[in-house]
């Protein structure tokens, strides 16, 4: 008895020191040292801040760290989430490459040192990265589909080449494949432990950047993949429309929109003046920096902690960059609302998911062919998918993003198969166009593949708002 008073007594007065403690802290009563402007005098030439939670407004530095994805811990995602009743049928993965070297340089400033080889203690660290290394060198001799096989098969650039993929990029995809390995092989049994090169289906544009991504997936996702079993193919157009990519009136979509975009950019006095205060720094004309798409090159520093360009005129610095990713926000915003885009990803994102639900529908008839299938692509891939489907709030595809397509089959039910559409581990399932009102109607916890198999061969047209309701007749509209 007199063990447990004392138990309680103790108990009672570290609950009575933790509420003082807090107190003090929320009344400001306990002294913190802030740093003079916020930053120590070791960070100073350190771009990088470190945000714990969402900002809640849109904040420039908060977004351009979201599209940085800097690897880090492992994290939590929705893939693979079903009740137990359901089997995962087939899987369908959408990836951006990871992180690149800047397609573009600022005039008459030195490009940023970036080391493009693949060091196991370097910082971001996975541990299959040696391992990775080890077997792509082992793999020249693998079938590629021309002119892949002329890529290298992982980058080795002590300075980076412009537009090449870094270690950043390679642990992204690494850690990408690693997730999927655990949720969809070692939980679900997606593939049999001998699974065949049919099961597969890998896809890519002829960048090395979209190759290696693509492989550092598949590294993560098979571990010392046996390489007669991988072939990818080669996808000459970063829409991914293979034989359906002529389409007029999307390239009209593409016009009208490249036209907004550019009257938006003459109304904002603020990025003007940006420009020009850049312009005079690197000492070229406004016209000729606005050209060199100048952000690519600021993420890149960004992103890598590395100091912004400086000149005997000055330096570019973070004000500059702020005022030019406020831009970039937007302009995403606009977009959603003028809707111009929303026609070109229509058009633009159709042969791809008309692919897809092929597969899926060949899944659904028992075939065991391509049951996991891979394209490696960009942004420019991604973004009109997402918009084609309804997720209009999605933001701009990260370096290593991933869009997912999952089909189930309902043990109960086998004759029935539904799906759920994942967005970097998020279930964006009941946002999208085909399946925004289902779980209103049906208790059913996924969405019914019908409804996208409807979507992809009728529904999407609608937005368009003319007659056609299939994807030669929207892409050939006069009245467009």
């Amino acid at each position: 008895m007199l063990f447990r008073n004392r138990f309680l007594l103790l108990l009672a007065l570290a609950a009575l020191l933790a509420f003082v403690s807090l107190s003090l802290q929320f009344f400001h009563l306990i002294p913190v040292s802030t740093p003079k402007n916020g930053m120590s005098s070791k960070s100073r030439k350190r771009i990088m801040p470190d945000p714990v939670t969402e900002p809640p407004v849109t904040d420039p530095v908060y977004e351009a760290l979201l599209y940085c994805n800097i690897p880090s811990v492992a994290e939590r995602s929705m893939e693979g989430h079903a009740p137990h009743h359901f089997k995962l049928v087939s899987v369908h993965v959408f990836i951006r490459h990871g992180d690149r070297y800047p397609l573009y340089v600022i005039p008459k400033t030195k490009r940023p040192e970036i080391d493009c080889t693949l060091v196991a203690n370097r910082k971001p660290y996975h541990p299959k990265l040696e391992a990775f290394v080890s077997h792509m060198s082992k793999g020249s001799g693998a079938s590629f589909e021309s002119p892949l096989n002329s890529l290298p098969l992982y980058p080795n650039h002590p300075l980076c080449e412009m537009g090449e993929l870094t270690q950043t990029g390679v642990v992204q995809h690494l850690q990408n494949g690693q997730l999927l390995r655990d949720i969809y092989l070692k939980k679900h049994k997606l593939l049999p432990n001998d699974w065949s090169a049919d099961q597969l289906y890998l896809e890519t544009t002829g960048k090395s950047r979209t190759l290696q991504s693509g492989l550092a997936l598949l590294y993560g996702f098979l571990p010392d993949f046996d390489w007669k079993k991988i072939y990818f193919r080669h996808q000459p157009s970063a829409l991914f429309c293979s034989g359906s990519c002529y389409c007029p009136v999307r390239n009209q979509y593409l016009e009208k929109e490249q036209r907004r975009q550019y009257l938006l950019r003459l109304k904002n006095s603020q990025l003007e003046k940006t420009y020009g205060e850049m312009a005079k720094i690197v000492d070229v004309p406004t016209k000729q920096l606005r050209a060199a798409n100048p952000i690519d090159s600021m993420l890149c520093h960004f992103c890598h902690n590395v100091s912004f360009p400086c000149t005997r005129n000055g330096c570019v610095d973070m004000e500059h960059f702020k005022v030019i990713k406020t831009h970039q926000i937007e302009d995403e915003r606009e977009r959603r609302e003028k809707k111009l885009y929303l026609g070109y990803s229509v058009l633009g994102a159709h042969p791809i998911l008309n692919q897809t639900i092929g597969r899926m529908q060949r899944a659904t008839e028992g075939r065991k062919e391509e049951l996991f299938a891979l394209y490696s692509a960009h942004d420019v891939t991604l973004s009109p998918v997402l918009s084609a489907l309804g997720l209009s709030e999605a933001r701009f595809p990260r370096f290593a993003a991933r869009l997912i397509f999952e089909l189930w089959q309902d043990r109960g039910k086998p004759s029935e198969h539904s799906v759920r559409i994942l967005y970097n581990g998020v279930d964006v399932t009941f946002h999208t166009s085909f399946c925004q009102d289902h779980h209103k109607r049906s208790p059913k916890p996924m969405c019914p593949l019908e409804n996208l198999v409807r979507f992809v061969k009728r529904d999407m047209f609608v937005a368009l708002g003319g007659s056609g309701t299939n994807y030669y007749d929207a892409c050939h509209r006069e009245e467009f």
